[in-house]
């Protein structure tokens, strides 16, 4: 199993994580959630910035990852010039003998997960899933949200779209105490790529 990683060189080492390298940004976010101030659901639009960076090959014994490190703001419309209202750094991560994404995450509000899925290496789409107590891909959260707010699942989906742009979902399911149910956190936006770096990554 270890041969096949070493034969990925250049471009093919970061297998389906390929295409996101560069710096990327989207004007049609859409966000919908639980608005605290207005004790109700609604939809707040915004612009947001990705930035993937390849990483140098990670090795755990016998597994060789590879990989981007990356860090994505999002704005609300109209609040372009002020601190972003989301706030997230992470990585991309790509095993290519086990054929699995993952995506390792930490939100500024306290919620750190490891998603992932299975993946071929000239996909253009990649999932990644995780469910809390999940020995592989889990959720961890902070003590409130734990109370009021209950991570109970989260998936996401990174898509290359025919025209070059880049689209994605997000579903974080929540078991909001203040709605006495669950709830479906969404965003959505389609990105530009707006600045290419070269996808290669040393290999030691």
């Amino acid at each position: 199993m270890a041969q096949a990683s070493k034969k990925a060189q250049g471009p093919q080492a970061l297998g389906p994580l390929t295409w996101l390298v560069g710096e990327w940004e989207g004007d049609v976010g859409v966000d919908v959630s639980y608005h605290n101030a207005d004790d109700e659901v609604g939809e707040t639009s915004y612009f947001e910035r990705f930035a993937f960076r390849p990483i140098p090959r990670q090795e755990n014994g016998d597994q060789h990852i590879f990989g981007l490190k990356y860090e994505n703001q999002a704005w609300r419309h109209g609040e372009e010039a002020m601190n972003p209202f989301h706030d997230e750094v992470g990585y991309m991560l790509w095993d290519h003998d086990r054929g699995q994404v993952m995506r390792a995450v930490v939100f500024g509000r306290g919620i750190a997960i490891l998603a992932g899925s299975d993946a071929k290496p000239r996909d253009t789409s990649v999932t990644f899933k995780a469910t809390p107590g999940d020995p592989n891909y889990g959720i961890l959260q902070n003590k409130y949200l734990s109370e009021r707010a209950e991570l109970m699942g989260f998936e996401s989906t990174f898509s290359l779209n025919g025209d070059g742009t880049m689209s994605y979902t997000s579903d974080l399911v929540l078991r909001l105490e203040a709605l006495g149910k669950e709830l479906h956190h969404t965003d959505r936006n389609t990105l530009r790529l707006v600045r290419r770096y070269h996808p290669s990554i040393e290999n030691a």
